[in-house]
């Protein structure tokens, strides 16, 4: 009796011991973005200063879900915003587990569908779970608490009535976010080609960090984008010896030309920016 007495006072000391470790690491009053490893797909998770949590896509399985157990507290089983970029099936099926284990208090996507097997169990889970899909276009922005916005740069609203993909490419409907925190600015480009990317750098010209499109693929951006956005750090999220032949050499050798550094999943693991509005910081495994 005296040592369950005994045990229990030490096992509440030692979860107080691990919620105040938690709560110094997860609050620090900072921006975090994650360009979580997920191999061959996109999984990006943010944490803002006062800790809301946004996810934009999921990845190709549920690997995403080791990436948010790492950056969220445990106790912690809310997303706040969540957004799909377009359908494919390496952004769009990590969903599936995540909206099992955790609350998603609201949906975004682009308005178009695809006809494949993933995207409907993925639109079955919505249903069962009764989340709803809302729409991002051009000029719609989130303002959050602390002096942090996400402004979505595209697709157009005249798109509205483009909703389905058969056979096709989802690519050129992918949402691009613009997320500004003081002076510090980070664009979401999805799998955007140049010919959207072109005609959004305008918007987002001299960001700080820019998660590269379509895995650096040769279509996502030209040498001229790149000297608009002026990006000082890029992150391509790309899966090893992927079958696609992602990143581009092509790609590589504009951004080594423009002396921009670039971090790749494939090869330094998951990404982190750390920012608190003025400076920034990046920690990656091989980072020097």
């Amino acid at each position: 009796m005296k040592k369950t007495f005994l045990i229990f006072p030490s096992l509440l000391f030692l979860l107080g011991c691990i919620l105040i470790y938690q709560n110094i690491i997860y609050n620090d009053k900072k921006l975090h973005v994650v360009i979580c490893d997920v191999g061959q797909g996109d999984a990006i998770f943010i944490r803002t200063p006062q800790g809301s949590d946004i996810l934009i896509d999921s990845g190709p399985d549920d690997s995403v879900l080791s990436c948010l157990a790492k950056h969220m507290p445990f106790w912690d089983k809310t997303i706040e915003i969540v957004i799909l970029t377009h359908p494919d099936a390496d952004h769009v099926t990590g969903f599936i587990d995540v909206i099992k284990r955790y609350k998603l208090t609201s949906f975004y996507t682009s308005k178009i569908t695809t006809k494949t097997a993933v995207y409907a169990e993925f639109l079955k889970t919505l249903r069962d779970y009764k989340i709803k899909q809302n729409f991002l276009w051009l000029g719609d922005k989130f303002t959050m608490e602390d002096s942090l916005t996400m402004e979505s740069l595209w697709p157009p609203h005249e798109w509205a009535e483009k909703t389905v993909v058969t056979g096709g490419t989802t690519n050129s409907f992918s949402v691009i976010e613009l997320l500004t925190y003081k002076n510090f600015k980070i664009l979401f480009t999805g799998d955007s080609n140049f010919e959207q990317m072109n005609q959004v750098s305008h918007l987002a010209a001299y960001i700080n960090f820019l998660k590269v499109p379509h895995h650096g693929s040769r279509f996502g951006l030209t040498s001229e984008i790149l000297d608009i956005l002026n990006p000082k750090v890029a992150a391509i999220s790309v899966g090893k010896n992927n079958k696609y032949g992602h990143p581009a050499p092509e790609m590589l050798k504009i951004f080594s030309e423009k002396d921009i550094k670039i971090l790749r999943t494939d090869q330094d693991g998951e990404v982190e920016v750390v920012s608190d509005g003025k400076d920034f910081q990046i920690r990656s495994k091989n980072l020097k």
